[in-house]
Formats: C-alpha cells, sequence, structure tokens
C-alpha cells in the first residue's frame, strides 16, 4: 500500500471514527437520562464526518458512499440550525459546508480521470453489488428523512424509536456491501453503530412504555 492509498485510508477511517464516536456519545447521554437524546454535538459530528466520508468516497471512486450521503448531510444541516447553532458558525464555514456535497460529486462524475463512464467501465464491483450497497444506503439515509420529517413536525430536533430500526436494517445491509466489496472502512464504521442502534432502540421502547403507563393506569 503506497502512501497515497493510506491517505485515502485515513480520511476514510476518520470518518468513520467519527461517526462511532457521536453514536456512542449519543448512546451515553441517552443511557444517562433514560430516555433518547438528540445533541447538538451528535448533529455537527455528522456534519463534520459526512465531509470527510464523502471525500473518501470520491478518492476511492465509489459512487456509492458519495451518494448515500447527500440526502443525510442536508438533514444533519437542518437539525443544526433546528438546535440554533447553523449561525454560529462564520459565514465562510457555512458556505463551504453547503456547496462540499456539489463539488465532490462534480468532481466524481464529471472530471477527466474519474468520470461516471470511466467508473462503470472500470470498477471491479458489479451491477448486482453496486444495487445492493445503493439500496443499503438508501435505506440508511431513509431514516434521516423520516427523523426530519418527524422532527419537523414537532419543531425540535428528535430522534424517533423508528430511526433506530431503520438504521439497523441499513447497516446490516452496508455491512454485508462491505465484506463483498472487502472495504475494511465501511466495516468498521458499522459495528460500533449496530450496537448502539439496538441499545437506543432498547432505551426508546421503555421510555415509551413509561410515557403510557399513566394513561393506562387511569
Amino acid at each position: 500500500m503506497d502512501i497515497s492509498e493510506m491517505l485515502i485510508y485515513g480520511i476514510g477511517l476518520l470518518a468513520q471514527l467519527l461517526f462511532s464516536a457521536r453514536i456512542i456519545i449519543q448512546w451515553v447521554m441517552s443511557e444517562r437520562a433514560g430516555k433518547v437524546l438528540s445533541p447538538a454535538s451528535f448533529w455537527t459530528t455528522s456534519m463534520v464526518a459526512s465531509i470527510l466520508l464523502m471525500a473518501y468516497g470520491a478518492l476511492r471512486n465509489d459512487i456509492v458512499i458519495v451518494g448515500g450521503q447527500l440526502i443525510s448531510y442536508f438533514i444533519y444541516i437542518r437539525n443544526i440550525k433546528l438546535k440554533n447553532v447553523w449561525e454560529e458558525l462564520s459565514a465562510p464555514v457555512r458556505w463551504g459546508a453547503l456547496l462540499f456535497p456539489f463539488m465532490a460529486l462534480a468532481w466524481l462524475l464529471w472530471s477527466d480521470q474519474y468520470s461516471f463512464s470511466y467508473i462503470m467501465e472500470h470498477s471491479k464491483i458489479s451491477g448486482a453489488l453496486i444495487a445492493w450497497g445503493g439500496a443499503g444506503q438508501l435505506i440508511f439515509t431513509l431514516r434521516f428523512v423520516y427523523q426530519w420529517y418527524y422532527s419537523e413536525r414537532e419543531q425540535e430536533s428528535v430522534i424517533p424509536i423508528g430511526f433506530w430500526v431503520i438504521s439497523l436494517v441499513g447497516s446490516l445491509m452496508i455491512m454485508s456491501y462491505a465484506v463483498l466489496r472487502l472495504d475494511p472502512v465501511l466495516f468498521l464504521g458499522q459495528i460500533f453503530g449496530t450496537v448502539a442502534y439496538s441499545r437506543n432502540f432498547i432505551i426508546g421502547l421503555r421510555e415509551q412504555r413509561s410515557a403510557q403507563e399513566p394513561s393506562t393506569s387511569n
């Protein structure tokens, strides 16, 4: 493995480390509070990690990784706004954050070396595997669409119990894609997540049951 490959994998591993850190911190905070929390740090760390993961995906010529981040990335930003943190960032940071996904996608699809046609013609990934990985990323992304809808309805950043169910399904699909793709970065990034998703689901169920107990007793 040469220096450039080590750098690419380093970017990917750092992204997955941040993704794992955000969910572990959220999990610990929720355990202490006895209910599922949506801390601002979860969303700001998500945005930074997503930028790094998109850079990794573009450098590795993996459209599944880049495409899988696009929708959830802007939902991270929306939650940062709901947490009243977005306006605290400087204007260059905000504009850079908004423009980065489009620049990464454009570089991946239309540059001479990494055009979409080049990727499809020279990729070692089969069409079926791309479809499976894409489906996993789509499901993984839908969890944030669901969370976004729920938060907009409540007009505050919250993480509903369904978010964790969708997360588990998408995570397991991505892990299987990573095994077949021989991608240790993707695989390692999902291991801690599956544990935290399962535990948050249990905490959410407990919280839901305790909220229903007074009405049941009456």
